[in-house]
């Protein structure tokens, strides 16, 4: 007889809008593959169901919600939620600390969980009070009423821990090798420099956008990425590749191939997230082989391992590391291939996704016993109820 497990808390298989959704494309053909039944809770019109690498053994089941920036996670959550209880999997994987408020249901109904925390979001700038008052007591709830949490990162365990007294399991994410790609029309291998992110205060993007004015005099620059609902930083991108013929905004991108191509063949890749643990797009890069850039943090120094390329919020300094590895190829050389070991090494796929099937594995059979026993990295689960 198989497991099941209700994936909660993305936009739905196969998604392209952010990490969660990456980590759901690897990861739910991959629970299949070890015997699981897998169904993913979405939303319509979120996934792409004719995408010729999704698996027809996924399972999928779409609910209803207020599609807006700050009620689309509570409300997506709770309607999956709500559905999970009543054809009860073995286990709920829940993405998000928003969905922390749902997990007293989920418990009632007795479905363990494993929940992914995310990074810290009631410190995102995008966020006002109330939204980051949400998060927060989001997280409460979760660190009340989570079976086992996952961090992405060593620094968010270390912060779960010291925050809300809660161990959790270190689960990363992961990058794809690719082999080689052909460059994009227009661009030349090693010629430009490239930024990837959501349009968000906190991905340091304006200051981006300041480096870039000057950049761009001497090499073409890529945007990748969006608001998501418009606003002041699309404006700017815009006004940015209006200004300058050498600079390219390609807005939100899907494709798979596309940016992996972008990555292996930058000269830059500018990462400039400043709140979250492991970020995807971050160790996808690095797994390209692209030379880094990065904002200064913990997270940050934590996965590149090397701080010769991390600098400060400020446009004057991002654009001095920049253009020190644009003009030295040797050093280019040099940090593409030091990102790309290290990806290979502690960023891939195949070992976090066998992390996850460990720990949801793990959950399973502490529930069936009825007792409380330690999980993978001896971490202990709450105990269940009675």
């Amino acid at each position: 007889m198989s497991k099941s497990v209700a994936i909660i808390g993305t936009r739905g298989y196969p998604s392209y809008y952010g990490g969660f959704e990456t980590a759901v494309r690897k990861l739910a053909p991959f629970l299949v593959d070890s015997g699981w039944d897998v169904n993913v809770y979405g939303r319509v019109g979120a996934t792409k169901d004719a995408d010729p690498t999704r698996d027809s053994r996924v399972r999928t089941t779409t609910t209803l919600g207020l599609e807006n920036k700050s009620l689309s996670t509570l409300t997506f959550g709770l309607t999956s939620v709500l559905h999970s209880m009543f054809v009860k999997p073995d286990v709920a994987l829940v993405m998000n600390v928003a969905n922390g408020f749902w997990l007293p249901l989920l418990s009632l109904r007795g479905i363990p969980s494993v929940v992914n925390v995310d990074g810290i979001e009631w410190e995102r700038a995008k966020w006002g009070p109330l939204a980051k008052f949400v998060f927060k007591l989001g997280a409460r709830f979760t660190a009340r009423f989570g079976t086992v949490l996952v961090s992405d990162s060593t620094e968010i365990q270390r912060r779960w821990k010291a925050d809300f007294g809660r161990d959790s399991v270190f689960i990363p994410y992961g990058g794809d090798a690719p082999g080689p790609t052909e460059v994009l029309p227009g661009l030349e291998h090693g010629a430009y420099v490239l930024m990837v992110a959501r349009f968000v205060p906190e991905n340091t993007v304006a200051e981006f956008f300041e480096a870039a004015e000057r950049i761009a005099q001497d090499h073409p620059v890529v945007l990748v990425g969006s608001a998501g609902y418009g606003g002041v930083l699309d404006d700017l991108a815009s006004g940015l590749s209006s200004r300058h013929s050498n600079v390219t905004w390609l807005g939100h991108v899907s494709d798979d191939q596309k940016l992996l191509s972008l990555w292996q063949h930058a000269g830059a890749y500018f990462h400039g997230h400043s709140v979250g643990g492991t970020n995807p797009a971050l160790v996808q890069a690095m797994a390209c082989g692209a030379p880094v850039v990065a904002r200064r943090t913990p997270y940050n120094m934590e996965v590149l391992a090397d701080e010769t390329y991390l600098v400060d919020p400020d446009p004057v300094a991002i654009e001095a590391a920049i253009m020190r590895l644009m003009n030295d190829s040797s050093a280019r050389g040099q940090a593409g291939s030091f990102n790309s070991q290290r990806a290979r090494a502690h960023y891939n796929w195949p070992d976090v996704c066998g992390a996850y099937e460990k720990t949801l594995d793990g959950v399973l059979g502490f529930y069936k016993r009825g007792r409380q026993v330690s999980l993978a990295a001896g971490i202990a689960t709450r105990s269940p109820e009675k």
